[in-house]
C-alpha cells in the first residue's frame, strides 16, 4: 500500500517537474534598461523590439537577443598625422548605445558585438580625417573646435549604424617626440 503511495506521489511530482520546466522554457526576461529581438527559426529576426518583463516565446523555435541600452563608456587611442605632418597621439573618450527601435537592423546586418565592429573603425576615420585639417598649433589653441567637429562629425556617422552618442570628448593629445623636441629647443632659445 506504502509502495503505491509513493510510486502515485513520483510520477505526480515527475509530471509537475516536467510542466514547470516546460513553462519555464516558454518565459525570458529582459532586465531594466535592457531590450530584446526575437529570432524566429522560420522567420528570421522579427521586426518588433520587446521592452523590459517577463515574456512568452515558443521553445525550440524563437530565441530571445538581448541588448544592453544603456550608455557605455569607449576609449579609442589613435596616433595619426596633422596637416603639417606632424605625429599626433590622441585619446577620444565617448558614451554611445544604440537606438531600440533599430536593434533588429543592428541585429541582422551588424551582429550583437556592433560596438566592437563599428565604434574602433569609425572613430578611427572620423579622428584622422579632423586631424588632418588642422596644423599643430590649432589643434592645442582651437581644441574645443577639433572637439565640436569631432564630435559632430562622428555623431552623424554613429546615427548611420544606429548608435546614439551621449558624450564626445578629447581625453588626450599630445604630439611626437621630435615636435616636442623641436618645441622645447626653440622655446629654450627664446629665451636667451
Amino acid at each position: 500500500m506504502a509502495a503505491k503511495v509513493f510510486e502515485s506521489v513520483g510520477k505526480v511530482g515527475l509530471a509537475l517537474a516536467v510542466a514547470g520546466g516546460m513553462v519555464n522554457s516558454t518565459l525570458y526576461n529582459v532586465d531594466a534598461g535592457h531590450r530584446a529581438v526575437i529570432f524566429d527559426g522560420f522567420r528570421g529576426v522579427q521586426d518588433i523590439v520587446i521592452g523590459e518583463g517577463t515574456h512568452f516565446l515558443i521553445p525550440c523555435v524563437q530565441k530571445p537577443i538581448i541588448f544592453d541600452c544603456r550608455s557605455w563608456p569607449s576609449n579609442v587611442p589613435l596616433i595619426t598625422d596633422n596637416k603639417d605632418f606632424q605625429t599626433v597621439n590622441i585619446t577620444l573618450c565617448m558614451l554611445f548605445r544604440p537606438v531600440a527601435s533599430q536593434l533588429p537592423r543592428i541585429s541582422t546586418s551588424i551582429g550583437g558585438d556592433y560596438d566592437e565592429r563599428v565604434l574602433p573603425s569609425v572613430t578611427t576615420e572620423i579622428l584622422k580625417s579632423v586631424v588632418a585639417s588642422f596644423d599643430a598649433g590649432e589643434l592645442i589653441t582651437q581644441r574645443e573646435l577639433v572637439s565640436r567637429q569631432v564630435s559632430d562629425d562622428l555623431t552623424k556617422r554613429a546615427a548611420t549604424f544606429g548608435l546614439i552618442l551621449d558624450d564626445v570628448s578629447l581625453t588626450h593629445l599630445t604630439f611626437g617626440k621630435e615636435f616636442t623636441e623641436l618645441t622645447a629647443t626653440s622655446t629654450s632659445q627664446v629665451q636667451l
